[in-house]
């Protein structure tokens, strides 16, 4: 039988309770070095849904995992036909303030380095550089076979043209750009090979159930080792992907804080957890440490 991803997290022990005063994560930045980790609670603000907070997309919807993905052409139709709807919207989200006050961070030199669980490119947008990609990127499509990769937008066009009429009305959209389809409204949807060798394709992301590449692991690693301070925004660290990072930081001796407004499994690793909405925490603390954001000072309220 196979084993099912972790999905979901219920606190076994007491946790310290979160502040509303963003004020420990004013002062780590301040001391500049801090490394980011966030997770799928900064992009909700950008309307696109979390799995574990409030309303979160667990509630209704099981995310693809690898094994289904590879095993069943049955599943790869419903998963693409879902995606391919699902990209429409998700690849229209904007950034946010919360993703906007990371890129100013990293321009004011306060921060190390960013390494997201998202694979939505927000961060990107908002001009943050060098960002590591810990789950990949629904902008990529891979072959399973030959390895090639490709750019999403080329393989919607290829969907659209081999699927003309497909415009069913989904019930909402999840994190992993997967909308909410029943199997009527899927039909016979037309899964496309790749162009390269006919192989299987798959978006350049890690499902639930597959491993991240030891090498983006250990670069990600080494990114803590080399930080003063880990600052996680807007993830639960259900995960271990995640987790294993604030493991790390903690035993080494480092600061750990966390803005999300839910207890997360990290908590008992942290310094302190801030119980506040991502953009809000953010502004405020750009606010505080006097980092203009979108090129505005933190006063400027002009339009």
């Amino acid at each position: 039988m196979r084993m099912r991803p972790t999905l979901s997290w219920t606190p076994t022990e007491d946790l310290p309770p979160g502040t509303l005063d963003p004020q420990p994560v004013v002062d780590a930045l301040s001391d500049g070095g801090v490394l980011v980790l966030s997770g799928a609670g900064i992009s909700t603000e950008s309307g696109i849904p979390d799995y574990r907070g409030e309303g979160g997309s667990l509630s209704r919807h099981t995310p693809m995992t690898y094994q289904d993905f590879t095993g069943s052409a049955q599943a790869r139709r419903r998963y693409w036909a879902r995606s391919h709807l699902g990209w429409r919207t998700f690849g229209r989200a904007l950034p946010n303030a919360g993703h906007r006050s990371v890129a100013a961070f990293g321009r004011h030199g306060l921060l190390s380095g960013v390494i997201t669980q998202n694979v939505d490119g927000l961060h990107q947008a908002a001009g943050s550089e060098d960002v590591v990609e810990l789950h990949g990127s629904l902008a990529r499509v891979v072959c399973l076979s030959c390895g090639a990769l490709s750019p999403r937008r080329e393989l919607a066009r290829r969907l659209e043209e081999a699927n003309a009429g497909f415009e069913p009305v989904a019930a909402g959209i999840n994190p992993d750009g997967d909308a909410d389809l029943t199997d009527d409204q899927v039909g016979d949807f037309r899964v496309v090979p790749c162009t390269a060798c006919g192989g299987i394709l798959k978006p350049d992301v890690v499902f639930f159930g597959e491993a991240v590449p030891p090498l983006r692991v250990e670069h990600c690693r080494r990114l803590v080792r080399e930080a003063a301070a880990l600052l996680v925004l807007g993830s639960s660290l259900t995960v271990m992907s995640g987790l294993r990072f604030v493991r790390q930081a903690a035993q080494a001796g480092k600061p750990v804080l966390i803005v999300n407004r839910d207890p997360t499994r990290g908590d008992r690793h942290a310094l302190t957890r801030v119980a506040l909405p991502l953009g809000t925490a953010l502004t405020t603390v750009a606010g505080r440490l006097d980092v203009p954001v979108d090129g505005r000072t933190p006063d400027d309220t002009r339009p």
